[in-house]
């Protein structure tokens, strides 16, 4: 693919973001669609079952932080290698990116077996809810290899700008998991019962199912993508290029983990139901969230290549068509949230004091997504560029500087208010902190601040 063929290089930007972000985009709102249905299968279980999924989801969270954030830093490296046109860097990368994605599944079998049990402990003195926990996430992290695996394929496809096979395997993980949740957790067609065994199962067959159909789509790739022999040896300079956008990507995407963590602790002082409800939350939160991350998965590759190509006007458009799309999705979303709660919550079966904590938490939350959008795109045209560092601080802002603190701090005279009005609060300084950093990487950039450059 040359540039004067290539689509990022030639095809007009906004038909061009929507034709790529739409895939993604889809895909990601069936993962959403899926951890609703996974949270409202198991909160028909037992409610405990519900607690300790939520009280898991730091740790699993974290698996996916890191193979989101590596595949990002993969996907980084190989766009801006294209629009440069070095394919022999672009199929090393491939090799590369592989062997990465197994080393970190390796990293999660451990914490599986090692950390699970008292990660739990710091969190709840029942012997059930942990005892569920510790089964859920053992399962779900020693039979993490597909989600690794298939995350690191689809971030490689999508950075040549191949958006469907990337749905399709996502969509046929999320089909995977939706069938097999009810069937295994309550024991249908003569499957035995396995409670939250089972939908930890069900989970992990999902992501293998998507990984070898993504090896398929990779196989199918291969006029864009080859892999290489690594020569008995890795190539540091590959490493680290992938790396330096990648692991600020993986702090910033785990920083998730650890606001869910500390935030726990702090609602476990209230009651299980507040755990509870915040659990939902952060899964109904996907609806908003997801689609707008699918959008910046689009967006991604465009402004790596053409910035990789020195076309300045193209990466500036893709930017501001990004933040125009971003707050037309969140604005909605937040609508959804501050007029229709009490239908929400029910979908997980709430009672009269869920919805007492829920309504307020959820109209409060949703006004954080005013600001988000630009807290979102921002840093996307930062891991473009290769800066991963300025994402990263972005995302300290959003999810751990200000949001952890200010919540603990305001939990003792607000109450639960407190704790969901601290969102707003980090989304509204990150978003200003963005604005910022754009305004100076466009001033001090070599290639950006140019009046012209293509």
């Amino acid at each position: 693919m040359n540039q004067s063929t290539n689509k990022m290089a030639v095809r007009p930007v906004f038909p061009l973001l929507m034709s790529m972000a739409l895939p993604p985009m889809f895909s990601m709102l069936l993962s959403s669609l899926y951890n609703i249905v996974d949270s409202m299968f198991v909160a028909r279980y037992s409610a405990d079952a519900l607690t300790a999924v939520s009280l898991a989801f730091p740790l699993q969270n974290f698996s996916l932080a890191v193979s989101v954030g590596a595949g990002v830093g993969i996907s980084s490296y190989i766009a801006r290698k294209l629009g440069e046109g070095d394919t022999e860097a672009v199929n090393s990368a491939v090799t590369h990116g592989l062997l990465l994605s197994l080393a970190h599944y390796l990293l999660f079998v451990l914490i599986g077996c090692l950390a699970a049990g008292p990660f739990l402990s710091l969190f709840t003195r029942s012997a059930e809810i942990r005892s569920l926990g510790q089964e859920y996430l053992f399962i779900v992290l020693v039979g993490c290899v597909g989600q690794q695996v298939q995350i690191a394929i689809e971030k490689m496809l999508q950075a040549t700008g191949n958006m469907v096979w990337p749905m399709l395997m996502q969509a046929l993980g999320c089909v995977v998991n939706i069938i097999l949740d009810p069937i295994m957790i309550f024991g249908l067609f003569g499957c035995p019962e396995m409670g939250i065994a089972g939908a930890a199962i069900a989970t992990v067959i999902g992501q293998i199912a998507a990984m070898l159909l993504s090896f398929f789509a990779l196989y199918q790739a291969r006029g864009a993508l080859h892999l290489t022999r690594p020569k008995l040896r890795l190539h540091p300079g590959i490493i680290g290029e992938i790396y330096n956008v990648g692991v600020p990507t993986i702090l910033m995407n785990s920083l998730g983990s650890v606001l869910v963590t500390g935030l726990n602790g702090l609602l476990m002082q209230f009651s299980e139901t507040a755990v509870s409800v915040f659990g939902i939350y952060y899964r109904l939160q996907t609806f908003a969230f997801m689609p707008v991350s699918g959008l910046t998965q689009g967006a991604l590759p465009i402004m790596a290549y053409n910035y990789g190509s020195r076309a300045r006007s193209r990466v500036l458009r893709c930017l501001r068509d990004g933040l125009f799309v971003s707050f037309g999705i969140l604005i909605a979303c937040c609508l959804l949230f501050v007029l229709l709660p009490t239908p929400l919550l029910w979908l997980f079966g709430a009672d009269a004091g869920m919805l007492s904590i829920g309504v307020p938490a959820l109209r409060l939350l949703a006004l954080s997504y005013l600001p988000a959008a630009l807290g979102f795109c921002i840093p996307t045209l930062f891991q473009a560029v290769g800066r991963g560092r300025s994402s990263l601080v972005i995302f300290l802002l959003r999810q751990f500087l200000i949001t952890l603190p200010l919540a603990w701090l305001l939990a003792g005279p607000l109450g639960l208010p407190g704790i969901w009005l601290s969102f707003l609060a980090a989304e509204t300084v990150a978003a200003l902190a963005a604005v910022g950093m754009l305004l100076r990487l466009l001033h001090t950039d070599p290639i950006l601040r140019a009046e012209k450059c293509e």
